[in-house]
């Protein structure tokens, strides 16, 4: 898995490679300055520590000898460097030494900003697609997701990866190109004491594999308990009055408590890994550094097998090389984090929506005949059927009523018309032609839903009214507001149109939230109408006026009524009874009242006959 996420991750970097190719040879070069600081620091310490006259004659000697590459580099050093006197020699020197450390820094900074850029396009881009595909995935996939786990994936995981492979990216630049630099550095001034550093770092970097492969696993755990976290959030902040006046609260309180108790309990298991990390590394940098140590003082101070400036040249370059070796060790924590992270991002990508247009699919403009169920069977994943054999017409310009008990499938039927979901039998077709055969945005232009569940969104109740329709004048504004019986009460607003509503349109009652959706559906101007019991939640008072509202938005369209009030549907030109997914009895009004059956039961009930 990690070498296929690896391989994606791959190609999304590669239209940047202009940048890479900068911030690579950058990099060359920041290590190039990087070791020559380290080596010349390594010659501050010798030359203050050892007689000038001393230096010369070291000087003279290697002129003539020059049998080594350690040799040579330091007489090239030494010829950068040394001057008439002691003191104009230490004063290039420590001038070199600054000039090192400025380039080296400079190329740093060149190196870092080329791929933050990268970075940060390419999660913004992802984040961007990610929304988007989110957005054209079918209700189905919504049905089975979690909404706090979606949000978690498109925010949390997103910037898992960021911080992952940004920090990872920066590092995996910089510190192999600095090991393999140190390294022949090493070889270079002493074969002996550089193969037993290379023997024993091995030893590092497997248990920092092993370690990094469990926080993998436990920070893809921990990315789906923080989704939980969220849906428990979500879902109690948008029930808060439910809650309350249950008095539910240490309930809640406590179901969320458990469930940050069990995230704590993975956070904590993956910060001991990671943190114990480091100081393993640590360690066996010291034990290998103390090892040098005493073999190379050995060999200086007993038999003078190497020299004092080679002796702490090395001693730099080793420690040098440790920093490196701890920050990849790092590196490969994270990783594992953005792996995780990754996984369940491009696990999102990777899902199809199951409702999708056909290639060579139809578009249509209009309504000219009518709307067709045609023995339609439905069930939603994992159910039994929710509806058996369902057909009935719904001819151009009449007003269609699906009335029955809570659950008999009245509200699915209007959700297979805009192809929210699709038949699993028989098929619904308009103007004869199949809609899974229809475009789908051409097919649900078509179409406008007012449903019980009205929804805003948090701004101005313009917006809200002129959502999805663009360059719509004040003039058709405010003559869809008003045929909604919206006009009045939006008048008395502070800032009229322009007022903002608040989240789900909190600060509007229940019956001028059901106005606004209602003048959006008379500004779009649909032919097609569904209404699902669009004022069963309403006072009396509210419920006249949404009621005249709909009657405006019901003129000249084909119409689609879901009611629980069945006064709502006595001027209907048919009505269909619903029981158990099926249309048991479909008639007029009156024609349905003669027949005493259900709809005479449900009549009866509601008016106390």
């Amino acid at each position: 898995m990690s070498n296929l996420v690896t391989n994606r991750l791959f190609k999304l970097v590669i239209p940047y490679w202009p940048l890479l190719v900068v911030s690579t040879l950058s990099a060359f070069i920041y290590v190039a300055f990087n070791g020559l600081s380290i080596w010349l620091t390594a010659s501050l310490f010798n030359n203050i520590l050892t007689d000038f006259e001393d230096l010369i004659v070291n000087q003279n000697a290697l002129r003539n000898a020059k049998f080594s590459i350690n040799d040579q580099l330091k007489y090239w050093t030494n010829e950068l460097i040394l001057r008439d006197t002691a003191l104009e020699s230490l004063k290039v020197l420590c001038y070199t030494i600054i000039g090192s450390f400025l380039f080296k820094n400079i190329f740093l900074y060149i190196k870092n900003i080329a791929l933050t850029y990268i970075q940060f396009n390419i999660i913004t881009k992802l984040r961007v697609r990610l929304y988007a595909h989110l957005q054209a995935m079918s209700l189905s996939y919504f049905d089975k997701s979690q909404s706090g786990e979606l949000s978690s994936i498109v925010l949390n995981d997103v910037s898992n990866m960021r911080v992952a492979f940004g920090t990872s990216f920066h590092k995996l630049f910089v510190e192999p190109i600095n090991i393999i630099l140190f390294i022949v550095l090493l070889l270079i001034i002493n074969l002996k004491l550089a193969l037993i550093a290379i023997i024993i770092v091995p030893l590092t970097g497997a248990i920092v594999i092993m370690i990094g492969k469990s926080i993998r696993r436990k920070s893809k755990r921990t990315a789906e308990k923080i989704a939980r976290i969220m849906s428990i959030m979500t879902e109690n902040l948008n029930s808060i009055r439910v809650v309350k006046s249950f008095s539910m609260e240490s309930f809640e309180t406590d179901r969320f408590t458990n469930e940050q108790d069990r995230y704590y309990q993975l956070i904590f298991r993956r910060a001991k890994l990671r943190l114990i990390s480091s100081p393993i590394t640590e360690m066996i940098g010291a034990f290998i550094g103390v090892c040098l140590l005493w073999i190379g003082g050995h060999d200086v101070l007993v038999t003078h097998n190497m020299n004092s400036e080679d002796f702490i040249r090395f001693i730099l370059i080793l420690f040098s090389v440790l920093g490196p070796i701890r920050n990849l060790s790092n590196v490969n924590i994270e990783l594992q984090k953005g792996f995780a992270s990754a996984d369940r991002v491009f696990g999102v990508l990777d899902t199809s929506a199951s409702i999708v247009s056909k290639i060579d699919a139809k578009t249509i403009n209009e309504l000219n005949d009518q709307i067709s169920f045609n023995n339609v069977c439905f069930n939603y994943e994992g159910t039994e059927r929710v509806l058996k054999d369902i057909s009935f017409n719904m001819d151009k310009g009449t007003v269609t009523a699906l009335v029955g008990s809570s659950g008999a499938g009245k509200s699915t039927v209007a959700d297979l018309i805009p192809r929210f979901y699709d038949v699993v039998e028989g098929s619904v077709t308009i103007d004869g032609v199949d809609i899974r055969d229809i475009e789908l945005n051409s097919l649900r232009m078509l179409m406008g839903i007012v449903s019980q569940e009205t929804i805003l969104f948090n701004d101005t109740l313009g917006s809200n009214i002129k959502y999805g329709l663009q360059n719509v004048s004040n003039e058709r504004l405010e003559e869809a507001a008003k045929n909604a019986n919206a006009l009045d009460f939006i008048n008395e607003q502070p800032q009229g149109f322009e007022t903002i509503i608040g989240e789900k349109g909190v600060r509007l009652s229940g019956g001028q939230r059901q106005r606004i959706a209602i003048a959006r559906g008379i500004l779009k101007n649909p032919p097609i109408l569904i209404l699902d019991e669009a004022t069963s939640s309403l006072d009396t008072e509210s419920e006249h006026l949404v009621q005249t509202a709909i009657d405006n938005l019901m003129a000249d369209r084909t119409v689609l009524v879901i009611a629980h009030r069945l006064t709502t549907v006595e001027n209907a030109d048919s009505i269909l009874v619903m029981d158990a997914g099926q249309i048991v009895a479909y008639g007029t009004h009156q024609e349905l009242l003669s027949q005493d059956g259900i709809y005479t039961r449900l009549y009866n009930k509601q008016f106390k006959k």
